[in-house]
């Protein structure tokens, strides 16, 4: 049996067993499936990663970078108390209508903020909003050392600051590699791991998403 259809298998086991039935998030992935959005988002799985962290963060004001179809944002702002915000930036207008949508659907549009444009514009205009208890890094992959310093700036000590993507299926090992996402991870990569300001790590992760992995810091 191939790797991926004994990740994909295991995932699948793992979501009838910790999640089940979702009719917002189950609505969620069809929406965007039909709207003809790329279907990266992360699998269930992850989203109650992020979901739980959260959650153990006590999290009251989540940032979110790269928002695609609210999938992750759904999982992210359901683990917000009664007085909660979460700002979730997208680049593509059609990408954040069918997020608004989904939100709606889901009950959350009170509690999440969908901004539309350029996520490195878009940034300097919330120092006022922040700081975050939680932020999540999840949009293109070049501009990911960037995202993680107005992270940085945005945040303060005791602050969750998780990356998607960081693994780019073993890749980030070939100092050679010539892809463009995969020298922009490897820049995050060495980044975070000379910020003296974040004990962090990163994980490896396997899934019915494939082999990639999250970067977790938590600002000292």
């Amino acid at each position: 049996m191939a790797s991926q259809e004994i990740w994909s298998n295991v995932d699948d086991y793992l979501v009838k067993l910790h999640i089940g039935s979702d009719e917002a998030l189950d609505a969620a992935l069809k929406a965007s499936s039909d709207a003809g959005l790329p279907q990266i988002q992360v699998s269930p799985t992850q989203g109650k990663f992020l979901h739980l962290v959260a959650k153990i963060r006590g999290a009251k004001n989540i940032l979110e970078i790269g928002t695609l179809g609210g999938y992750s944002t759904i999982w992210l702002a359901r683990a917000l108390p009664a007085d909660g915000k979460l700002i979730t930036l997208e680049y593509a207008a059609k990408h954040a209508d069918v997020a608004k949508a989904n939100l709606k659907r889901a009950g959350l549009s009170d509690k999440v903020e969908v901004i539309v444009g350029p996520a490195i514009e878009s940034l300097p205009k919330l120092v006022d909003r922040g700081p975050f208890d939680l932020i999540f890094i999840d949009a293109d992959k070049v501009s990911t050392a960037s995202y993680f310093e107005w992270a940085m700036k945005l945040s303060k000590s005791g602050s969750v600051i998780i990356v998607d993507n960081v693994i780019r299926k073993g890749a980030i090992a070939d100092a050679k590699s010539t892809d463009e996402n995969v020298r922009a991870i490897r820049k995050f990569n060495e980044m975070l791991a000379s910020e003296r300001r974040v004990t962090a790590t990163t994980l490896q992760t396997v899934g019915s998403k494939g082999y990639d992995g999250f970067a977790i810091a938590v600002v000292n």
